[in-house]
């Protein structure tokens, strides 16, 4: 049977990293088009595509929605050859489709992989999230403090002022009391327009990116593969999903959840060693964006594994 096959993630690794590369790649000829429809379906059909190239059997647990809105990578999507590995997928094809439409920085085709149960199937509703880089004590940062206090406990475990602190944060009209507060202990703030599982890879390198913590609400299914990228880059996440009415509390026990008030860390949303792939679609902080030359596009890809925590960003030159 397909599932006993034992996740080579190594083997598995770079054909993932041409996955994440073919929707990149398909969705830059949209770049500031204005169209992020569009574009988000240009990167959906390659990753499909690609996907469907790869031995293994793979479910998406982490997608763009349910079976109703296909032509989508929907959640219970059958992805793959169907003859390796059961897999849990979680990918988006274009984390940024405004940011592609506007062409405005840190768009990413994202994708992660790991063994079939290890990933929270999490449902599309928001979640409040809270990520801080490696090379800290866990717990030094929690959901249960109040921002300003994370800011403090922060600065002091890095052994630097509130002002030597930056913050990214999603730009939302339900975060302005976030913001203030956090702009009250003297913290700076990197605001964003869209792309929070960048915003959160940002705090892994926090001296290429300048990033020392995420915080703010977005979307649950971002949240998983955030965790996803931390758990190979190193750092913790925390997360608590956020229900607005019955329907969304509904969805969440329609995916095995039965705790809706249960705070998730990295390690309780990706279980097991998973491997991770995202390319540039615009130019940011973690890889460069699609690059045009006279009959070339060349894309750049962060491949990780968490097994081995390796992290290697690789260029790809392609004729058009």
């Amino acid at each position: 049977m397909a599932g006993t096959v034992e996740f080579h993630d190594r083997m598995l690794s770079l054909g993932l990293a041409r996955v994440s590369e073919a929707a990149a790649m398909a969705s830059a000829k949209l770049i500031g088009r204005g169209d992020e429809k569009a574009a988000d379906q240009a990167a959906v059909d390659a990753m499909r595509t690609q996907l469907n190239m790869l031995d293994i059997d793979g479910v998406v647990v982490i997608g763009e929605g349910e079976r109703d809105e296909a032509p989508m990578l929907y959640i219970g999507e059958n992805v793959g050859t169907g003859d390796g590995p059961g897999v849990d997928i979680a990918l988006d094809p274009l984390e940024g489709t405004t940011l592609t439409a506007k062409d405005m920085p840190n768009a990413l085709a994202v994708i992660a992989m790991g063994p079939r149960g290890s990933m929270l199937h999490a449902p599309d509703v928001y979640m409040d999230k809270l990520a801080i880089g490696p090379g800290y004590d866990q717990g030094v940062v929690t959901l249960d403090m109040t921002p300003a206090e994370r800011i403090d406990a922060l600065s002091k475990a890095k052994g630097c002022g509130h002002e030597d602190i930056t913050v990214c944060i999603l730009e939302r009209p339900r975060h302005e009391d976030l913001i203030a507060e956090v702009r009250s202990t003297g913290a700076g703030i990197r605001l964003i327009t869209d792309g929070d599982v960048a915003g959160v890879m940002h705090c892994a390198e926090a001296d290429i990116t300048g990033i020392d913590m995420y915080m703010g609400s977005g979307g649950a299914p971002e949240g998983v593969l955030a965790a996803a990228a931390l758990k190979c880059m190193g750092g913790q996440i925390y997360g608590q999903l956020m229900f607005r009415n019955d329907d969304e509390r509904g969805r969440a026990e329609k995916a095995g959840i039965t705790d809706l008030d249960r705070i998730y860390g990295r390690d309780d949303m990706v279980t097991q060693d998973v491997i991770f792939a995202a390319t540039g679609v615009t130019d940011g902080s973690i890889v460069p964006g699609i690059k045009r030359e006279v009959g070339y596009l060349t894309a750049t890809t962060i491949l990780m594994r968490s097994k081995t925590g390796s992290v290697r960003r690789m260029t790809y030159r392609n004729p058009t």
